[in-house]
C-alpha cells in the first residue's frame, strides 16, 4: 500500500509549490503570446466560433465554444485567444505534480514531475496556441487522476465525474476515446479489473453518453462527415511512419534528456510493488504506444499520456535520491537544460529569420507523416506568418474592381486559412465574408451573391480556367518563411462562371482532399452538370 500524505498542511505546501511552478509556465506563455502572428487553425476556429454548432467536419464543438468565450471575455488579440491555452498548460503542469503526490511521491517527486511537463517541447507548443491539443492532456490526465483515486481509495462514485470528463473530452477531440479504451484495456490486463464491475461505472458511462449525444446527433444529421474526412486524410494526406520514426518522434516531442525519467516511470508502473494498485496505467500507455505505432499515427497523438509517466518517474527518482541526494538535482538539471535547448523549437522566442540556423544547429528534424512539404521553420510557426499581408493584397484587388463588380464579387479561399484570414482581417478593409469548399466552410455555403465575379485566393490558373470564361492574375503575396505551399499566394479575378453558383458549389467540396477537388476531368464534370440541369 502507498501511504497517504501525512497532514493537511503538507498538502497545502505542496499545492503552493506546484502552483508557483505552474504560474511560471503561465507567465512565460502569456509573455510570448503576441509573437509572430495568428496561426492558421486559430483563424479557422474564430470562423467556427461565429457559426456555433454541435459539430464541425473536422472537429467537435468545444474548441469553437472556447474561442467564442475568449473573444467575448477578452477580445480578439493574440493574448486573448491564447489566454485559455496558457491557463490549460499551467493546469497540466500542476496536475502532473499532483499526480506524483497521488502515487505516493513527496515534494521532490512532485517538483520533478511538474518541471518535466514544463520543459517538454510538445506541451510548451500546445500551450502557446489555441488548439484542441492544448486541452486534451488535461482531460486524459484528469481521467487518470480519478482512476488512481478510484483504485486506491475504493471510491466507485468517482466514475461519475470520470464519465463527465470523458464526455467533455470527446467534445474537445475524438481521440479521447483512444485513451479511455486503453485505460479499460489496462484494467482488464491488471488485477484491478474488479473496478470494472462497479455499478457506478455504468452511471459514469451514461453521463458521458448524455454529454456527447448532441454531437453524435449532429454527425448523423450530416452523414458522418468526420469519417469521410478521416478516409480522405488517409488517402491524400498521410504518409507511412516507420516504427523507428515513431520512436524518434517520441524522443523529440518530450525532449531527449527527459527519456530516462519517463521510461523509469513506465517501468515503475509496470513492475514496482508500490505501483501495484495502479498497474493499469502502465498497461494503458503500452497499449496506446503499440496501437499508435501500428496505425502510423502522428507522433504527438501519444503526447497527452506522458504526464502520468513523468509523475511515476518522479516517485522513483525520489526513492533513489534518499540515498543519493544528487540524483534529484541531476534530474532537474537535465530537464532544465533539455527544455532550454529545445524551447525555440516550440515557443516563439527567436526572430523568425534566426530559426532555420538554430534548428540546423539543434539537429532536430520534425517527423511528420504528411505529404505536405516542410519549410525552414516548424509548421506551427510557418503557418502564423503572412496572413495580414495576404488580406491587404486581397483588399487592394477588391477595391480596384469597378463598383458594379465589387458589389457582386465573391472572395473564394483555397483553404480555411485564406478564408479565415479574410473573415478576420477583412473587416478593417470593408471586405465581405469569404467562402471556401474546405472543411466546414463548405457546409456554410456559397452565400447569396451570383458568383459571376470571384476573387480566387491561393489557387493556380489551371484550377480555375475550366470553370470561368476569363481568368486574370492580378496580384500575389510572397512569404519567405511560410510553408512551401504558401510562399507564393497568387490572386486571380475570375469572371463568367460557366455554371450557376448553387450548382458549382457541390463540386468544390474539399474535406482534406488532394489539392483542388475539382481539378481532374473538369470539362467532363461541367458537361455532366449542364446536361443534368437541362
Amino acid at each position: 500500500m502507498v501511504a497517504e500524505p501525512p497532514t493537511r498542511n503538507d498538502a497545502r505546501r505542496d499545492a503552493a509549490l506546484l502552483a508557483a511552478i505552474a504560474f511560471a509556465d503561465l507567465v512565460l506563455h502569456l509573455a510570448l503570446s503576441g509573437r509572430y502572428g495568428y496561426w492558421i487553425d486559430e483563424l479557422y476556429f474564430i470562423a467556427c466560433a461565429e457559426h456555433l454548432d454541435w459539430g464541425y467536419v473536422d472537429h467537435p464543438p468545444l474548441i469553437a465554444a472556447i474561442t467564442a468565450a475568449a473573444r467575448w471575455m477578452l477580445g480578439d488579440s493574440l493574448f486573448a485567444l491564447r489566454f485559455f491555452p496558457a491557463l490549460a498548460g499551467a493546469g497540466l503542469v500542476f496536475l502532473t505534480g499532483w499526480m506524483a503526490r497521488a502515487l505516493g511521491g513527496g515534494r521532490r517527486a512532485q517538483v520533478i514531475a511538474a518541471v518535466a511537463t514544463f520543459a517538454a517541447p510538445v506541451f510548451a507548443g500546445f500551450a502557446g496556441l489555441l488548439t484542441m491539443n492544448t486541452f486534451e492532456p488535461l482531460f486524459w490526465m484528469g481521467c487518470a487522476a480519478l482512476a488512481i483515486a478510484i483504485a486506491r481509495r475504493r471510491r466507485g462514485v468517482l466514475w461519475v465525474p470520470f464519465g463527465a470528463l470523458v464526455g467533455i473530452g470527446l467534445l474537445n477531440k475524438h481521440s479521447m476515446g483512444f485513451f479511455v479504451l486503453a485505460l479499460f484495456g489496462g484494467l482488464l490486463i491488471s488485477p484491478q479489473r474488479r473496478l470494472l464491475r462497479d455499478r457506478w461505472l455504468w452511471a459514469g458511462a451514461l453521463v458521458a453518453l448524455l454529454i456527447v449525444l448532441p454531437h453524435i446527433v449532429w454527425q448523423i444529421a450530416h452523414g458522418w462527415p468526420t469519417l469521410e474526412l478521416l478516409a480522405n486524410a488517409r488517402r491524400y494526406q498521410h504518409e507511412p511512419v516507420t516504427p523507428a520514426q515513431f520512436v524518434l518522434g517520441q524522443l523529440q516531442i518530450m525532449q531527449p534528456l527527459a527519456f530516462p525519467l519517463w521510461f523509469a516511470g513506465l517501468c515503475f508502473l509496470l513492475a514496482h510493488p508500490r505501483a501495484a494498485e495502479v498497474r493499469f496505467l502502465g498497461w494503458a500507455f503500452v497499449i496506446q504506444f503499440a496501437a499508435f505505432m501500428m496505425m502510423q499515427a502522428k507522433t504527438y497523438y501519444l503526447a497527452p499520456a506522458y504526464p502520468m509517466l513523468f509523475a511515476a518517474g518522479g516517485v522513483l527518482v525520489e526513492a533513489l535520491s534518499r540515498r543519493r541526494a544528487w540524483v534529484t538535482w541531476a534530474t532537474l538539471a537535465l530537464l532544465a537544460i533539455g527544455g532550454l535547448i529545445t524551447a525555440p523549437y516550440a515557443l516563439p522566442i527567436l526572430p523568425v529569420a534566426a530559426l532555420p540556423t538554430y534548428l540546423r544547429l539543434l539537429g532536430m528534424k520534425e517527423v511528420r507523416p504528411e505529404t505536405r512539404a516542410m519549410g525552414d521553420v516548424p509548421q506551427q510557426f510557418a503557418d502564423m506568418l503572412g496572413w495580414d499581408e495576404l488580406v491587404a493584397e486581397v483588399a487592394r484587388v477588391y477595391q480596384s474592381l469597378p463598383p458594379g463588380e465589387r458589389e457582386r464579387a465573391v472572395l473564394w479561399g483555397r483553404d480555411y486559412g485564406a478564408a479565415g484570414a479574410v473573415d478576420f482581417f477583412g473587416a478593417q478593409y470593408g471586405l465581405p465574408k469569404a467562402i471556401s469548399g474546405f472543411q466546414n466552410y463548405y457546409l456554410w455555403g456559397p452565400g447569396d451573391r451570383s458568383g459571376d465575379v470571384m476573387i480566387a485566393i491561393g489557387f493556380e490558373a489551371q484550377d480555375l480556367e475550366p470553370w470561368f470564361e476569363h481568368v486574370e492574375r492580378v496580384g500575389e503575396v510572397r512569404c519567405r518563411y511560410c510553408m512551401p505551399d504558401r510562399q507564393l499566394e497568387p490572386i486571380y479575378v475570375c469572371r463568367g462562371l460557366k455554371l450557376p453558383l448553387a450548382q458549382f458549389w457541390p463540386l468544390v467540396k474539399c474535406w482534406t482532399c488532394a489539392k483542388a477537388p475539382f481539378q481532374d476531368e473538369t470539362q467532363q464534370r461541367i458537361e455532366r452538370t449542364r446536361s443534368t440541369t437541362d
